[in-house]
């Protein structure tokens, strides 16, 4: 069986009034977290806003969310940057803060075909002696894992599983198929609202950033489908679905990032886990107009 599976949440990462880290209030997303059930915690993912945090506060980061967790979860970090040697530079200082397993997207800004990206990863795992997962996010890094690359990075043993947060299902099924004959290889998505499709195909799990706001809807969709229960996880992936319709509320005010991070702080903020709904410079939060209306949400889907 693979290492990871499971619920695995991109950890928010709250802010105070003056954008600085909130470490009180990540406190409790961590406590809150590991209380609804989750099975990993992946800290400076893109829900965590990890470009915006300078390396040293990165550093702060991981070391926060270790110290607070103190081994009961295994931890994922984001060692997210645009070229080889700094991610190398992000993963040894993971490493040492105590990561389980790195988190590491294709190269960016920089234009890299799929043998640059396979090399970046091969680089990135020969550095640093600690599991890799790819993270397919091309949205954001303006390339795709293409099956060929995932499958071939997977074979040889550079990464240990994949994290899709690319829409494409048929991409990661072929990949999945390809990799059935190695059980030790992991699959999950990130997508949140066909959860339980991604589950029926074979995926080993599933990182929700929305679970910051409900982590019990996550692990109750999970064990349900762990039971054979496909009626009710069906119906729980529906009510979550509404739920996740809050990260459209903010549209077009804000971009798709702003709107989709922003709607989950504010979230939080409404159900007492963090203190403010402050996003990263130059991203906008959500106004008490918007607050408004994700209150609806929050309370249609019985959360408030």
């Amino acid at each position: 069986m693979p290492k990871f599976t499971g619920v695995v949440p991109p950890v928010v990462t709250p802010l105070t009034e003056t954008f600085e880290v909130d470490y009180p209030s990540f406190t409790r997303v961590i406590e809150n977290l590991i209380d609804g059930g989750v099975h990993g915690l992946f800290v400076l993912g893109s829900t965590s806003e990890v470009v915006f945090h300078a390396a040293a506060e990165r550093t702060k980061i991981i070391e926060h969310a270790v110290k607070v967790n103190n081994g009961r979860l295994p931890i994922f970090v984001g060692v997210i940057d645009p070229t080889t040697d700094r991610v190398i530079e992000h993963a040894q200082i993971a490493k040492s803060a105590g990561a389980d397993a790195l988190v590491v997207t294709a190269p960016f800004y920089a234009r890299t075909n799929q043998a640059e990206t396979i090399d970046h990863f091969r680089y990135i795992r020969d550095a640093v002696d600690v599991p890799l997962v790819a993270y397919d996010i091309p949205v954001c890094v303006h390339i795709k894992l293409e099956r060929n690359t995932t499958v071939t990075l997977g074979r040889e043993g550079t990464i240990a599983g994949v994290k899709d947060s690319s829409a494409d299902d048929g991409n990661l099924r072929y990949v999945m198929l390809d990799m059935a004959d190695r059980p030790d290889f992991f699959a999950m998505t990130g997508s949140e609202i066909v959860v339980d499709n991604v589950l029926g195909m074979g995926a080993h799990g599933v990182v929700p950033g929305l679970a910051n706001v409900d982590p019990h809807g996550y692990v109750k969709l999970w064990n349900l489908f762990q039971a054979g229960d496909h009626e009710a996880v069906r119906r729980e992936q529906e009510r979550l679905c509404r739920l996740f319709e809050i990260v459209w509320i903010a549209q077009p005010r804000t971009s798709a990032g702003s709107a989709g991070v922003g709607a989950f702080k504010t979230a939080m903020r409404q159900l007492g886990i963090i203190s403010t709904n402050v996003m990263a410079r130059p991203q906008r939060m959500l106004n008490s107009e918007e607050t408004a209306k994700i209150d609806a949400i929050l309370k249609s889907t019985g959360l408030l």
